[in-house]
């Protein structure tokens, strides 16, 4: 059993191991309830080399051990082993009895349906067998596997294959969290790539048979990334296969190992009958990030899991630029901030706040984080943008030539940068090794000619650099100066327009009260440039000529979204009615047809429960869940009675011509269709959604047809045909269960999640099923909140019942109770109460233990 005690790892204490690998071999023979794994590892001591050397473990058997060919005895503990060895190179030689069938932690060596695979990041590989499980030992692994199984796969490219073995070869030094294995019956949709270099590589997705018709879109995903990756980065595929098999059971959305890439069964199996098209982009990004990563991570790993964002962060900086070119850039700007104020703005304000670089971690599980990787990805674009995008260009290609093959740091990848500009960035640095969310203020002053703007920040640690980009609008919204990036490198700073330059300068404060009447109004963060809370005292009709006539895409729907929110507080706080301009506003851009629909969609929707309770508490207010939800069935019913014409306009106009197809445009008609018609069924009742629902010929429209019956009541019939269709389809049949649990008002979502994992259906074992069903619950604001606390109640049973079998599973789902201490007292002390029963149960995982005590401590 894994050691529960906490233990803290600290950056300060980083050392090298005392030994260099050079070369693995491990030989696998599988069984489900013993499979044996014999490792010959050559090691070559380091100047710093002690006499005992210490190698990871966890759950092995081990049958025996030998150095140089002699029997040794180790001193075996319960994560791992120490034994005396030469201060000479030498060869070490393993074997070590698993037993994957039992291995429902999912780490390691592991049974998915029948299929042998391994997820070893970040320290799995020390359940397959003994070894220096730590990211800055690289070496090139030679794999053996034994079975009677149609398909063995290692990483690497081939190198034998006969009845009952197959042998694989990877060429390039990795870490063993990088290490895969996956073995079973499989069948593959296979096509060719033809590097820029001019080598042929052969491409797989491996699947269970019968899903193969489901493949091509990640297929295609892979192609057009790999493709992508060599002209924006240039960075060419250096093996002679890629394979990607999809498995049902699996704790995360992907994994990168060199050469052979594992992923949820979610992120590769679509069709347009059972994936939407949120799948669809979701398979597009995935597959890239996956790919992206045998440069930035694979060829170039971290040296330490501290270092996580390095790889991470990097690496969504890269996916996102990539979904950006294949889909619409301004949409996917918009819906990357959406993610990190919802999610990584709120960890930043509460317990689980930590910089994208810790310094300190327990379990290093939970630091898979927004933090580590959406803000990660954050700080390497403000990079990009503060030094531009040749001097970007160059310092990452010197990033690249320096450290391909090694294990690097922030501070060897910020050097590059450092190096190429000529210039010094180190309050630039503080983004990485400083937690929370620096807010800006801006004030403006105009003295009649001229238009000065004071800014000043305010964060945790020393001022950070904040690259603001700002362009300037007249009076009946035209763009009298066009975007410019303005970088705040100390506390405050002090910017002058010169119109005749059409210039920023430098200046000293400026005297007197700021004033702004008949000033230009800057739009300020546009493109969300620096990932800040920004107060501008924009004035609400300064909003709206900003959301109606900004060139910007992002403050555009910004400030849309900051008047529907400022209504929404209203309606909760003080009963106010919706107001009629902002709605109007709203309704110009709903019916502005020279405007992408994606677009549209989003200024439809709504801001989340949650956006509302974080904004409330930071003024000081308690939020009250029921009230938010009362407040959002009153907003939608407003704007529905006054664009109910305009929508009904948009449904008819919008309905499919020509086959589905999953596109950014096909996708962007649909998402602006679905939210008309969702808004539409407040006044006008379920028979559109029934209409639809029957009629659709995609996964798309069925399910938002779905959505509104279930949130009407009305949809026992179509529920009842859908499981009929897909119960078979674990995917698809995931979707029925979260949109039950989803779709529902209040309480009522616990009651649903209680009902549903007694479905004959509901595997707890499987982890796409539970986030299903109980991630949905607790991401339902009002029922997981619920006042009788049957919310909290739920969460802490099931938490502490998955926590034996699938820590990882079990400690994700604490992170709903990170907000404990925004609410009123009686939800605190029923919070608190869930979260002390979770601490106390017996054997805790250092998983769970770690997050419930963050949360409880913060």
């Amino acid at each position: 059993m894994k050691d529960t005690a906490p233990r803290t790892t600290r950056l300060a204490d980083y050392r090298p191991f005392g030994w260099r690998v050079t070369e693995v071999h491990l030989t696998f023979r599988l069984a489900p309830g013993a499979t044996r794994v014999l490792s010959r590892i050559r090691f070559a001591p380091l100047d710093h080399a002690p006499a005992r050397m210490t190698l990871d473990g966890e759950g092995l058997t081990l049958i025996s051990a030998l150095i140089d060919g002699a029997p040794v005895s180790p001193d075996l503990t319960t994560d791992g082993l120490t034994v005396d060895v030469p201060p000479a190179p030498f060869l070490w030689e393993a074997e070590v009895e698993i037993a994957p069938e039992g291995n429902t932690a999912l780490e390691g060596l592991y049974m998915s349906g029948g299929i042998y695979c391994t997820q070893c990041e970040a320290e799995g590989f020390r359940r397959i067998t003994y070894y220096p499980d730590r990211p800055d030992v690289m070496a090139p692994f030679t794999v053996r596997i034994e079975s009677d199984l149609p398909v063995l796969l290692s990483n690497g490219n081939p190198t034998g294959s006969g009845p009952g073995f197959a042998e694989w070869h990877d060429p390039w030094p990795k870490p063993s969290y990088l290490f895969a294995l996956v073995a079973g019956n499989l069948v593959a949709t296979s096509a060719s790539f033809q590097t820029a270099e001019g080598r042929d590589v052969e491409l797989n997705v491996w699947v269970r048979p019968g899903d193969e018709g489901r493949t091509g879109y990640a297929l295609d995903s892979l192609i057009r990334s790999m493709r992508w990756d060599e002209d924006r980065f240039g960075r060419v595929y250096d093996l002679d296969v890629f394979n990607i098999v999809a498995v049902d059971d699996f704790n995360a959305g992907a994994m990168e190992n060199k050469g052979l890439n594992i992923f949820n069964s979610k992120y590769v199996l679509a069709s347009p009958e059972t994936a939407t098209d949120r799948d669809f982009e979701g398979i597009e990004a995935v597959v890239a990030h996956e790919y992206f990563h045998n440069w930035t991570g694979n060829r170039i790993t971290c040296r330490d899991w501290f270092q996580l964002c390095l790889k991470e962060g990097l690496t969504v900086y890269r996916d996102q630029e990539f979904t950006s070119d294949m889909r619409s850039r301004a949409v996917k700007r918009i819906e990357d901030a959406l993610l990190l104020r919802a999610a990584q703005f709120r960890e930043d304000a509460g317990p689980l706040a930590h910089p994208p670089r810790p310094d300190t971690y327990v379990e290093i599980n939970n630091f898979y984080t927004v933090t580590v990787y959406e803000k990660g990805a954050e700080v390497v674009r403000m990079l990009a943008s503060v030094l531009g995008p040749e001097t970007f260009a160059t310092g990452l290609e010197l990033y690249f030539a320096r450290h391909d093959g090694h294990a690097a740091t922030i501070e060897e990848f910020f050097a590059c940068f450092q190096e190429v500009a000529g210039d010094t960035l180190d309050g630039f640095a503080r983004w990485w090794t400083e937690a929370g969310t620096p807010r800006v203020t801006v004030s403006r002053h105009w003295d009649g000619e001229t238009l000065t703007l004071s800014v000043r920040q305010e964060t945790l640690g020393g001022p950070r650099w904040i690259p603001l980009a700002v362009g300037l609008l007249g009076p009946d919204g035209e763009e009298i100066a066009p975007t410019t990036l303005l970088t705040l490198k100390d506390t405050e700073a002090h910017w002058r327009y010169v119109p005749s330059t059409a210039t920023w300068e430098t200046c000293s404060a400026p005297n007197g009260q700021p004033k702004t009447d008949g000033a230009p109004l800057p739009s300020i963060n546009r493109g969300f440039s620096a990932p800040v809370l920004l107060e501008a005292g924009m004035t609400d009709a300064e909003r709206r000529l900003i959301f109606g006539h900004d060139t910007d895409p992002f403050n555009r729907w910004d400030a849309g979204r900051q008047l529907i929110r400022a209504g929404f507080i209203g309606l909760v706080t003080e009963d106010r009615e919706p107001d009629p301009e902002t709605l109007a506003a709203m309704g110009r851009a709903v019916r502005d047809d020279a405007l992408d629909p994606a677009f549209r969609a989003l200024v439809m929707g709504l801001p989340s429960d949650d956006d509302i309770a974080q904004t409330l508490a930071e003024a000081g207010r308690t939020p009250d869940p029921d009230l938010i939800e009362t407040g959002r069935e009153r907003l939608r019913e407003a704007i529905a009675a006054l664009l109910a014409g305009d929508l009904r306009r948009l449904y008819a106009d919008l309905a499919p011509v020509g086959p589905y197809r999953p596109d950014a445009d096909g996708a962007g008609r649909r998402a602006l269709r679905c939210a008309a018609l969702s808004c539409l069924s407040v006044v006008d009742g379920p028979d559109a959604a029934r209409a639809l629902y029957s009629q659709a010929d995609n996964m798309t429209e069925r399910l938002a047809a779905l959505s509104v019956l279930l949130r009407l009541g009305a949809a026992e019939d179509a529920l009842a045909d859908f499981h009929a269709r897909w119960s078979r389809t674990p995917d698809v049949l995931d979707k029925w269960f979260a949109l039950q649990v989803g779709s529902v008002k209040g309480s009522r979502a616990v009651e649903t999640a209680l009902r549903l994992t007694r479905h004959p259906d509901f595997d707890w074992r499987r982890p796409n099923r539970v986030r299903s069903v109980l991630g949905t619950m607790l991401r339902h604001h009002a029922g997981f909140h619920s006042a009788d606390g049957a919310g909290y109640k739920v969460a802490a049973d099931w938490i502490v019942r998955l926590d034996p079998a699938n820590p990882q599973l079990a400690a994700g789902l604490t992170s709903p109770f990170q907000t404990w201490r925004r609410y009123d007292g009686d939800r605190q002390g029923m919070m608190r109460d869930a979260l002390e029963r979770i601490a106390s149960a017996d054997g805790l995982s250092r998983d769970t233990s770690e997050m419930v005590g963050r949360i409880l401590g913060g």
